[in-house]
C-alpha cells in the first residue's frame, strides 16, 4: 500500500489540475487499485491511495512523474508514504478496505457499550 501527493512545481500556473488529471490516466491505465485521499471529510483530495504489488506501485508512481513533466512541469516533489507486510497474505487490492472495515466495527462496537473503549 502506498499513499502519495504529488506536487507538480514551476509550472508558471496556480492550479495543477491539468496535471493530476494526468497522474489519474495513468493509474487507471496501471490496472492497480487506486483511491483519492480526502482531507477532512471533504471533496478535496490531497493525495492517492494506491494498493497493489510493490513493483508496479512504484512503476506507476514513476510513470505519473513523467507523465507530469512530459505535460510540462518542470519540476515534481512527491511525498509517499509506503507499508507492506508479510505476515499474512492479503489479496491485491483489498488491503485497505480491510483496515477501513475493522476500524469501522471497533467504532460501531464503541457505540453500542457507551463509555468503554479499548
Amino acid at each position: 500500500v502506498a499513499d502519495f501527493c504529488l506536487i507538480p512545481m514551476g509550472t508558471g500556473e496556480p492550479s495543477v489540475a491539468e496535471h493530476i488529471a494526468e497522474c489519474q490516466r495513468i493509474l487507471e491505465k496501471s490496472g492497480l487499485k487506486y483511491k483519492k485521499r480526502l482531507t477532512h471529510g471533504t471533496s478535496s483530495g490531497y493525495g492517492t491511495n494506491l494498493e497493489g504489488p510493490w513493483s508496479e506501485v512504484s512503476q506507476a508512481i514513476h510513470d505519473c512523474h513523467a507523465a507530469v513533466h512530459a505535460n510540462g512541469a518542470p519540476r515534481v516533489a512527491t511525498d509517499i508514504r509506503i507499508g507492506t507486510r508479510i505476515d499474512r497474505t492479503i489479496a491485491p487490492g483489498t488491503g485497505n478496505e480491510g483496515k477501513v472495515k475493522r476500524v469501522e466495527e471497533i467504532l460501531a462496537r464503541d457505540q453500542a457499550s457507551p463509555g468503554t473503549s479499548s
